[in-house]
């Protein structure tokens, strides 16, 4: 599996991260190009390394994973989105919050959150005929730019939505929650 097949399921696999990448680059003042790198490179990290977990654990442990990764996912993600909402709606944020939220740890947790679906598809690579090294690394790199991507164009958005960026960008950390929680319980 190669080609055009590990594009578009790195393609995939990248969205809730440019999602939140996006996001996180409209609640930022001014974003710096530095930032847009270490987003990429949190979540191509992130992705890369729950791929290649994913792929280890195998088969072996794959009705656990399946079982609780979307929980995992939607309680991260619900924690961030709606502190992000609170702050918005209380209208002001303290200059510890926003540096919680703008912190490695704050990154670390969302791009962990972004990324338990690629342990899953790690899981399914294990039984398929691939180089995980070569899709795994392809999976994060992709990842990379569109988080990187997400920033920068979050960047460019954030000034047209003032106050109200942080909002959308909670708002939209809850709804990639929610999705990841839908499919894996309804569909």
């Amino acid at each position: 599996m190669f080609g055009a097949t590990s594009l578009a399921l790195a393609l995939s696999l990248s969205m809730d991260s440019f999602a939140a990448a996006l996001g996180r680059g409209a609640v930022q003042k001014r974003p710096a190009m530095s930032e847009a790198l270490r987003v990429g490179f949190a979540f191509g990290a992130c992705q890369l390394s729950m791929a290649s977990i994913g792929w280890a654990v195998g088969t072996a442990f794959a009705g656990f994973v399946q079982a609780v990764d979307h929980w995992i996912a939607f309680g991260l993600l619900l924690l961030i989105g709606g502190t992000m909402i609170r702050n918005a709606l209380a209208g002001e944020e303290d200059d510890d919050a926003a540096a919680t939220r703008s912190g490695w740890l704050a990154l670390l947790t969302v791009a962990v959150a972004t990324s338990i679906d690629a342990s899953a598809v790690g899981v399914g690579l294990a039984m398929a005929d691939v180089d995980i090294a070569v899709t795994a690394s392809l999976i994060g790199a992709v990842t990379f730019l569109m988080g990187f991507g997400g920033v920068m164009l979050g960047r460019a958005a954030g000034p047209l939505l003032g106050r109200r960026a942080e909002l959308v960008g909670g708002l939209g950390l809850l709804a990639i929650g929610t999705k990841i929680l839908v499919e894996h319980t309804l569909l």
